[in-house]
């Protein structure tokens, strides 16, 4: 270390360290393509492109949730859940984790500047002093300096950092994942609620038809006009009813309890009006002519992209490794022995100590770690093609699903009509003596029945609509991609 100043030396150390930013943009990552799974021009749904109406058409984007959603108070608790729901805000804390580890790898590209002072006083003796008396000395020191900082001359640097990047757009990605997720199961979970509700009230109609016609049945017995096995089917369609009745209701309070949860706080009555599946206005269709290239923008199939390119970022850093590695520590302040003269003339100080590591021979550990990130990019490739496969499969399923239900619907429209009617005529039929109680029994049960999965049928209808969207990422704007 040199007592005197050296603008030379100085203004070295800057130039340096301006090389090494300005170099840092290079790396050794393999050029990044995207992989291209084979997938089919159209969705395989088992229907017609002209009658699903899902023929590709370049022009198709998706919707926002709240233009998929038309029912105000679902639109007020998707609002609620997207502020207070708790694994949204654990996924936008891993975000806030993710963002200060790039930060953290980012910082790597420049010198860390830190100010020291110090002091160092010791005390030789005079037989190792070769003095009469022992020597005390004192040395104070101020400066600035940077220890280690490596030039980054063939990426090793630029390439973590890129990596961690990639790690922190595909959490922030995971994050838009978790919040479509909460959109589809508020919805749904509010469907259900909606349905089960009016599961509930119908099964108190029934029960209480069923309590009527059983007293019907009790002064018909009393009068000796029906006889004992007729009173004991009105009682078991009495106890029927009131199974399903009690049923219902436990799942109603297991409904709002879920509601609550997915909430992320307790819901208020007038929060979750709708009586029946007809009180929720029904979510809009999926635009026709989507192209199955729009499962690229799901967050799913984005997050296994991004991890895929850090993955791909990670090889440059390995293939860093077989190249010199210089790194540079350098300071400058002064120095006295005494405290009052360290900024007195002639108490500058300097110090300049680069360093290259050249590796030469490490039993092929650098090789393998090449061939180690390259296997890992080759799996997250495949892990990305099967991402987008499995995506294609849920929409197609889905589609196929949705048609099912559609005719499904329309055919227990019809069955709940012609039930109604058989019902009606075998009541008429047993009040005459015409049929027996039984035949009525089989009527009323097939009326009671149909009218429930008719109701099954409609929030099948519906929560498809709402599964559709999600497998196709459609809960966020593909436009503002």
């Amino acid at each position: 270390m040199r007592r005197v100043p050296n603008p030379a030396a100085v203004a070295a150390l800057a130039g340096l360290t301006v090389f090494a930013l300005l170099a840092g943009g290079c790396t050794l990552a393999p050029k990044y393509e995207r992989p291209s799974p084979q997938l089919p021009a159209n969705w395989t749904s088992g229907q017609p492109a002209s009658k699903t109406g899902q023929a590709p058409q370049g022009n198709a984007t998706l919707a926002d949730w709240r233009q998929v959603v038309a029912d105000e108070p679902m639109q007020r608790l998707l609002e609620l859940a997207l502020a207070n729901n708790r694994d949204l805000r654990v996924a936008a804390l891993k975000i806030e984790k993710a963002q200060a580890q790039y930060q953290i790898s980012r910082a790597d590209l420049l010198p860390k500047i830190n100010a020291t002072s110090g002091a160092d006083m010791h005390r030789t003796p005079a037989k190792l002093a070769g003095t009469p008396v022992a020597v005390t000395s004192r040395t104070y020191s101020v400066g600035l300096g940077f220890s280690a900082f490596e030039l980054d001359l063939f990426g090793r640097v630029q390439s973590l950092k890129d990596a961690a990047l990639e790690e922190f757009l595909a959490t922030e990605v995971s994050r838009k994942s978790v919040e479509l997720s909460l959109v589809a199961e508020v919805a749904t979970a509010y469907l259900t609620l909606a349905a089960d509700r009016e599961h509930l009230a119908l099964a108190r109609e029934i029960l209480a038809t069923e309590r009527d016609s059983h007293e019907v049945i009790r002064n018909r017995f009393e009068f000796g006009v029906a006889n004992e096995l007729d009173l004991s089917r009105a009682q078991t369609t009495v106890d029927t009813a009131r199974v399903q009745v009690a049923r219902y209701q436990a799942q109603v309070t297991a409904d709002e309890n879920m509601l609550a949860l997915l909430a992320g706080q307790p819901l208020a009555a007038e929060q979750m009006p709708a009586q029946s599946l007809a009180e929720v206005a029904p979510t809009l269709p999926v635009p026709a002519g989507l192209p199955s290239e729009v499962l690229t923008r799901r967050p799913d199939v984005l997050s296994a992209e991004h991890q895929l390119k850090a993955a791909n970022a990670n090889i440059g850093a390995a293939r860093a490794r077989h190249f010199p590695s210089i790194s540079i520590t350098g300071a400058v302040g002064t120095a006295s022995t005494a405290v009052n003269g360290l900024f007195a003339g002639g108490s500058g100080l300097w110090s300049f100590a680069p360093q290259i590591t050249l590796p030469i021979f490490h039993a092929g550990a650098i090789s393998a770690g090449v061939k180690a990130a390259e296997a890992d990019r080759d799996i997250l490739v495949a892990q990305y093609e099967k991402a987008v496969q499995t995506a294609f499969r849920e929409v197609s399923d889905t589609l196929a699903q949705g048609a099912s239900l559609a005719t499904q619907v329309e055919a227990q429209t019809s069955l709940t009509t012609a039930t109604a009617k058989s019902f009606e005529l075998s009541t008429l039929r047993y009040e005459a003596g015409v049929d027996s109680f039984l035949s009525k029994l089989d009527a009323q049960r097939s009326h009671a029945s149909s009218r429930q999965e008719f109701i099954a049928a409609r929030l099948g209808r519906q929560t498809n609509i709402l599964t559709l969207y999600k497998a196709l990422g459609g809960g966020w704007s593909a436009q503002g991609e």
